[in-house]
């Protein structure tokens, strides 16, 4: 796994990212970092904001491990600092939420800022410091490499609804990963994975539905998810679906 340690902060951490332009609807959704161009992902065990660098000057890979709701989330606040949001999915009607979201062009047509793809190779938006791009990879426990991030200011997120046997070279090349609780089974699987002792495979077994642990190279860091009202009537409330 690269060095995932460097993409989580807590507040008040020193930020080298750009200032972004977005839609003043967005505003309402996410609270503000103090890290420049850190996204909010939640608060820590004593209730201080915790922030994720998903979007950087250099090509990342974060992998999900749990329910849409989370990965919903990530890609929501990855618009609202001012990202294109790209999903490629087998299921477009669970992504139609975002693209909702995201409110209609001056022609009336859905804005561009976010596009629901199939499973299928497409060319993809440049990105750049100024249009960062997010590419939601959202194809089943072993995804295909369709989307690799090849280029600064963009991030690939895979979303894997649990964890599989096949899954463990996408994992361990991820920049970070996000996981919600597990069954036994697939907690084993993940001691396997990452070389994790009995106390944390335990915990990762025993987290609340709004509970996650943020996962790489010298890094485990348990965390809370935390939803703005206006979030809650886009996405409902936090919950492990």
């Amino acid at each position: 796994m690269s060095g995932a340690s460097r993409t989580l902060d807590a507040r008040g951490g020193r930020g080298l990212a750009p200032e972004f332009t977005m839609q003043a609807s967005m505003l309402d959704a996410v609270s503000a970092s103090s890290d420049r161009g850190g996204m909010v992902l939640g608060q820590g065990l004593q209730g201080e904001p915790l922030t994720i660098s998903a979007l950087r000057p250099a090509p990342t890979r974060i992998v999900l491990v749990g329910g849409l709701y989370m990965a919903r989330q990530v890609a929501l606040r990855a618009m609202a600092v001012g990202a294109w949001v790209v999903v490629a999915t087998g299921r477009p009607d669970a992504w139609q939420v975002l693209q909702k979201s995201a409110g209609n062009g001056p022609d009336g047509r859905p804005a561009p800022v976010v596009q629901i793809r199939r499973l299928t190779p497409v060319e993809l938006p440049r990105p750049s410091e100024d249009g960062p791009l997010m590419v939601v990879h959202d194809g089943g426990p072993t995804p295909q490499e369709l989307f690799p991030p090849r280029s600064p200011w963009q991030t690939t997120v895979y979303v894997l609804p649990y964890l599989h046997p096949q899954a463990g070279a996408t994992a361990n090349a991820a920049d970070l990963v996000l996981l919600q609780r597990l069954p036994v089974g697939q907690a084993q699987l993940a001691a396997r994975i990452w070389r994790l002792p009995p106390p944390m495979v335990h915990q990762l077994t025993t987290l609340t539905d709004e509970q996650v642990v943020a996962l790489g190279r010298n890094l485990w860091r348990p965390l809370r998810l935390v939803t703005r009202p206006k979030e809650q009537q886009i996405l409902g409330p936090v919950r492990r679906d």
